[in-house]
């Protein structure tokens, strides 16, 4: 990878693009760092500090896919998120509307028009998660309040007390700062598909994730100061959490380029005076073929409870329904149970969506194409099938591993708030692949060589 950066540097096009790339990514960090307005500081560091378990819900989650730019209810507070879950809602009902499927099939146009509905999605997701995001600001202060009334008189709790401005007027402004965020960082992703390097919004989110490792560095050191205290234990989990991260890093790379070969025989054809085809090819099937989406497609499922939580406030809820929403917490095994399966149900569900064995079948039979010792037409279809659900309960498991290894660590261990769990460092690995990959293939467009030299 660092040989392909090299390479490519010696471009002057391609250095031109990087460059590019890096300064939305430095654009993107100064947002993450800028609260929006209205909001004391020290009231909202008094919130995050006394959220119970803020690390390992909802909003660790969020956090961590923001850079930190969530606890610290900046301009960019929402992240990327709105626009991966707009993009997850706009392919599922381009699976169910027989219209937006018939959009989706109509090249160029059709996918622009998807595009451009997928922003609109985007902005009202953000408008929802920003209102909520606000609401459990104050709720979470309104139960951790000083009894002293240090941060009194305001209208709301969490915000400065401005003369001649109202409640609603700062919490109007409040939520659309972060909706208004929202719209340019998935702005600032289309202009790296456009101007730098592609794969904008993986890139930000990207960035984001890496912003967390001193975070996740100083925490590590917390926890080993902890043996020198007493608790010898962290001597030995701490250093076996490197050693899984280093291993976990690994598999996944391995498990990014695991591919099923299926054979491939075109029979011989003539063409005029031209015989065609007799070749031998094969068909590849990635085993990892969702990437990292059905573990974002269960997150969002399961967040959706924390979500209607933090709109309500813990205060507000009665025992029952604090147990329900309790059950919800990472910490919790009905969390892990339905995480894992929602993660096979979406990993079968994202391969149906991408893969079609009829039509697969039909397109090998109208080019001479057949599998070795199996029919031409509906015996083919079903062979392909096979191997498709064969290879996506391999990828499937691959991934319910990595998202729960972590979760079970650290109930194993009690180091909670380690923000470089199996979704992150799934998303890290699976980005540094694929934009390698696109500059390499940009190089070769050029004629030069990178790995391959």
């Amino acid at each position: 990878m660092f040989k392909t950066i090299r390479n490519a540097w010696s471009i002057p096009d391609l250095r031109k693009k990087i460059l590019f790339t890096l300064l939305i990514v430095i654009i993107f960090r100064i947002g993450s760092v800028i609260p929006v307005p209205f909001l004391n500081m020290d009231a909202l560091a008094h919130v995050m500090g006394n959220a119970q378990g803020v690390d390992d819900t909802l909003v660790g989650y969020l956090n961590t896919l923001s850079g930190g730019a969530f606890s610290n209810a900046t301009i960019f507070a929402m992240g990327i998120t709105p626009y991966i879950n707009s993009s997850i809602i706009m392919q599922l009902l381009c699976v169910a509307i027989p219209p937006l499927e018939r959009l989706s099939k109509e090249g160029e146009e059709g996918r622009k028009k998807i595009a451009a509905i997928t922003r609109y999605v985007t902005v009202a997701l953000g408008l929802i998660q920003g209102t909520a995001y606000f609401f459990f600001l104050k709720n979470t202060y309104d139960s951790t309040a000083p009894s002293d009334g240090s941060w009194t008189p305001t209208n709301l709790p969490i915000a400065k007390y401005t003369e001649g401005f109202s409640m609603w007027f700062a919490a109007i402004v409040i939520i659309l700062t972060f909706t208004a965020g929202t719209a340019l960082i998935m702005w600032l992703g289309e202009q790296i598909n456009k101007n730098g390097i592609g794969n904008g919004i993986s890139i930000l989110l990207f960035a984001g994730i890496i912003a967390r490792l001193p975070y996740t560095v100083n925490l590590l050191s917390q926890y080993w100061n902890l043996g020198s205290q007493g608790s010898t234990q962290y001597y030995i989990f701490v250093p076996l959490w490197i050693i899984l991260f280093l291993a976990v890093i690994w598999f996944i790379t391995f498990m990014q380029d695991a591919e099923r070969r299926i054979p491939i025989q075109y029979a011989k054809r003539v063409v005029g005076r031209k015989m065609y085809g007799g070749q031998s090819t094969h068909l590849p099937i990635k085993v990892a073929l969702g990437g990292v989406m059905p573990i974002i497609f269960a997150s969002s499922i399961l967040s959706i409870p924390s979500t209607i939580q933090m709109f309500i406030g813990e205060n507000n809820l009665s025992d029952f329904w604090k147990g329900f929403f309790n059950a919800f917490s990472t910490r919790g095994w009905l969390y892990a149970v339905l995480y894992f399966v929602l993660i096979l149900a979406f990993a079968y569900f994202y391969t149906t969506i991408q893969y079609n064995p009829i039509e697969m079948a039909n397109n090998l039979k109208q080019n001479n194409g057949t599998i070795p010792g199996i029919r031409p037409g509906r015996p083919t279809a079903d062979f392909i099938a096979k191997i498709l659900s064969r290879i996506t309960l391999i990828g499937a498991l691959f991934l319910a591993v990595i998202a729960l290894l972590p979760i079970l660590y650290s109930d194993f261990t009690q180091m909670y708030g380690l923000s470089m769990g199996g979704t992150s460092v799934i998303i890290i690995v699976g980005v540094a692949l694929d934009t390698a990959k696109q500059l390499e293939s940009q190089m070769m467009m050029r004629h030069y060589k990178g790995f391959l030299d």
